[in-house]
């Protein structure tokens, strides 16, 4: 699989969109696909933040001053000069660059980049498109939108706005996080707050760091160790340096790999919004976010609202908040600081809502036309156990009870060496993502049972599980088959399912015919 990255990095920007987006080639390149990023040079910024990343990029011409939307239209976004270019000049520059590659998916993460792109970029190569997106501010016509943000409905929120059929990975379980973030030891909580963490993104926006510092110190008057985290990419750097070192209680870290340790060390974090508020939940670090940009107001305030971060502001400077929605940083620092219980939920709060397998379903989701299967061994019980006995399994299935590992194994061993019977597990880049079996019936018919790994729902892996199965026991058996699937009158899912892959009927009951095809000498 070939996937195409167009994505944008700079001081006005930040690093974030870069940064995920870089999260997500390393999912897509340990599955097996080969990755090459579109970036616009607009300034230093998404060198140092690619580093010395093993990632293919073409480099963009820089902007062009006064360049902009090319036809702009009256609902076009405020972020339109953030291309650095005219849209359709944009996608011309953008198939050029891919054209070599032949991508099977091109990946957007662009606020100023809309359907018009989305189209051009389709017919000149061919492929589908996914957007990551949280604005909702624009048209989109893409086939798969990630909005990882909270939302009460992302079909509502999206609404108006999808210009072709598309399905949406909407909600925390689809953050982008680094692999580090599937088995960092998390935040092991503290009732009295030893230190405080500090990270506000790659460019620190406005020298916010050393603002904060202060406002820790002087401000709230505390007296422990305090870490900030920034980068070589920010352009206030030295002040920031000098701000620490004048500080014998402050530490400042650049350009590390990953911050899952540094949220892990301290009793309490300060950051801005966008990924690194998903990373501080799922490490359980509890939080106080800042607005840093506009489009973090799609972000803190639902985050907020859900009780996994608590809001706040710098006194000298509104910022881009709502004004009047969040208290002061000071206050909310000494309020936290005095209330372990207060930062106790925090931190469940945040733990409960984001796992770190974001970047695993998005991945799986792109893939899961490479799906392959594989013959069921003893070696996956344990997996196959674990899945069956999934509360979300087991209401599905004729046998609601939890089912013991010994009895699960024996009944394993059972239907692998049974003739009329196959089981297979289907893997995408080596990772199984679900299971499917299917057993000769008296009247010489197959019946067919599968399910998915329950933490991967939503990503349309189903059909490509049920028709990889039909194909390759077709290919085991020989000859033509008639496929029967028993459904339970209020699985919709799975009704649907099987309507979309071909097969005719109602619950309980669905068939389907298929003749084996005849090879052309």
């Amino acid at each position: 699989m070939r996937v195409g990255i167009r994505v944008d990095a700079s001081l006005e920007m930040g690093t974030g969109h870069l940064r995920r987006c870089m999260t997500l080639a390393a999912a897509l390149i340990d599955k097996g696909a080969d990755v090459r990023f579109v970036v616009r040079r607009h300034d230093a910024v998404s060198a140092v933040a690619l580093g010395s990343q093993p990632f293919s990029v073409v480099w963009l011409d820089p902007p062009v001053p006064g360049s902009g939307s090319a036809s702009p239209r009256s609902e076009d976004s405020s972020y339109q000069h953030w291309s650095g270019a005219g849209w359709a000049e944009d996608a011309s520059d953008t198939v050029e660059a891919l054209r070599g590659l032949e991508p099977d998916w091109v990946i957007v993460d662009h606020y100023a980049l809309d359907a018009r792109w989305h189209d051009q970029v389709r017919q000149g190569l061919g492929c589908r498109l996914m957007a990551i997106d949280d604005l909702a501010d624009r048209p989109l016509a893409v086939d798969v939108l990630l909005d990882a943000n909270l939302a009460e409905d992302h079909g509502r929120k999206y609404q108006g706005r999808l210009e072709r059929k598309t399905r949406i990975l909407g909600g925390p379980r689809f953050a982008i996080l680094s692999q580090a973030y599937r088995s960092a030891t998390p935040y092991p909580f503290h009732p009295q707050v030893r230190s405080i963490g500090v990270f506000m993104g790659g460019t620190d926006p406005g020298g916010v760091s050393a603002r904060v510092l202060k406002a820790c110190r002087e401000d709230a008057g505390f007296d422990g160790l305090i870490e900030v985290v920034s980068t070589s990419a920010n352009p206030r750097l030295e002040a920031l340096g000098a701000a620490c070192a004048a500080d014998p209680d402050a530490r400042l870290l650049l350009d590390l790999p990953d911050l899952s340790a540094f949220y892990a060390r301290h009793d309490l974090q300060i950051g801005g919004g966008g990924t690194a508020s998903y990373e501080r939940c799922r490490m359980g670090a509890p939080s106080i976010a800042l607005v840093l940009a506009p489009n973090q107001l799609a972000v803190i305030p639902m985050l907020a609202a859900n009780g996994t971060v608590r809001p706040a502001r710098l006194s000298d400077d509104p910022g881009t908040d709502t004004p009047g929605s969040a208290p002061d940083l000071v206050d909310v620092i000494r309020e936290l600081v005095a209330d372990p219980d207060a930062r106790l939920k925090l931190s469940e709060r945040g733990r409960a809502l984001v796992d770190g397998r974001g970047a695993d379903r998005v991945t799986f989701c792109l893939l899961a036309s490479s799906m392959t299967l594989r013959r069921a061994t003893l070696e996956d019980g344990a997996q196959l156990h674990a899945w069956r006995n999934h509360p979300d399994i087991r209401a599905i299935s004729g046998t609601s009870e939890p089912i013991a590992l010994a009895s699960h194994m024996d009944w394993l061993a059972g239907k692998l060496a049974a003739e009329d019977c196959r089981l297979y597990v289907g893997e995408i880049g080596g990772s199984a993502i679900g299971s499917i079996r299917f057993d000769r019936m008296q009247e010489g018919a197959l019946q067919v049972s599968l399910y998915l790994d329950p933490d991967l729902p939503g990503l349309g892996l189903g059909p490509h599980l049920l028709l990889a199965g039909e194909r390759d026991v077709m290919a085991d058996w020989l000859g033509d088959a008639t496929f029967t699937a028993s459904v339970m009158l209020d699985n919709a899912v799975s009704a649907r399912l099987f309507v979309s892959c071909g097969y005719s009927g109602a619950p309980p009951r669905y068939t389907k015919h298929v003749a084996q095809r005849k090879s052309v000498s």
